[in-house]
């Protein structure tokens, strides 16, 4: 029975062992890697600064060149292009500066980089702006965006919001590889999102199952051997 038990115990072993390592090694490099860096934080400002504006030099909503029955919400924010007001229309998402009340333009790619360049801090330089109507996954997002890359240590890659110039997403080599053992970690490879899907369940219950016979087994043995030497013990002062 006991040699049953160790062989089921070895072949479910086998069976996890290899998640258990992505899990350890996923582990550590979450722990070794500060998450500040990761996210690149170390590379963002510590504050952005945007023009104070006085509110009779806002336009007001009814002033914005919108059709009858567009408006389904609306934002005023400060953006590196300067106030501006976000208005959700039936459509779309339209960006008006506030202060003439006139749409605005999406950025140029030469307005993109030097938005990327106020939103980054560190040595390295932008590459020029590369416009994306199909983001990649790692932006998560669909809508469109510029990307900028920089030319430091980690590739530091900032998305940017094509109207407003606010950075939305900061990527980094670093953040690829933290990403790749994070997906390794929650075995959800395609997205990297999901961990509680039934294939993590499963094979957490294995490694648990493993565990819990293997001290089992290990308690077992450990009471056969000192009840052989306990009977060695016996015959030696017979």
């Amino acid at each position: 029975m006991l040699k049953t038990a160790l062989q089921i115990h070895k072949w479910v072993g086998l069976v996890v062992a290899i998640q258990v390592l992505f899990w350890v090694v996923g582990g550590l490099v979450m722990t070794v890697l500060p998450i500040s860096w990761v996210r690149g934080e170390n590379h963002t400002p510590s504050s952005v600064t945007a023009r104070p504006m006085a509110v009779n030099e806002v336009k007001s909503l009814a002033e914005l060149a919108l059709g009858p029955g567009e408006l389904r919400g609306a934002e005023l924010r400060a953006t590196p292009r300067g106030a501006v007001w976000l208005v959700k229309t039936k459509s779309a998402l339209r960006v008006f500066d506030a202060a003439s009340g006139h749409p605005l333009p999406r950025l140029t790619p030469d307005e993109a980089t030097a938005a990327a360049k106020s939103a980054y801090v560190g040595r390295g330089e932008p590459g020029r702006a590369q416009f994306l109507a199909s983001p990649p996954q790692e932006a998560a997002t669909t809508t469109p965006l510029y990307a900028v890359t920089f030319d430091d240590a980690v590739g530091t890659t900032l998305y940017l919001d094509p109207d407003t110039g606010e950075a939305v997403k900061r990527r980094s080599n670093l953040w690829r590889f933290y990403d790749l053992f994070w997906r390794l970690h929650i075995m959800d490879w395609p997205s990297g999102e999901n961990f509680n899907h039934p294939l993590i369940i499963a094979a957490a219950a294995l490694t648990l199952f493993v565990t819990v016979t293997g001290v089992i087994l290990l308690w077992l043995r450990l009471a056969r051997d000192l009840r052989n030497l306990d009977n060695r013990r016996r015959r030696a002062k017979a």
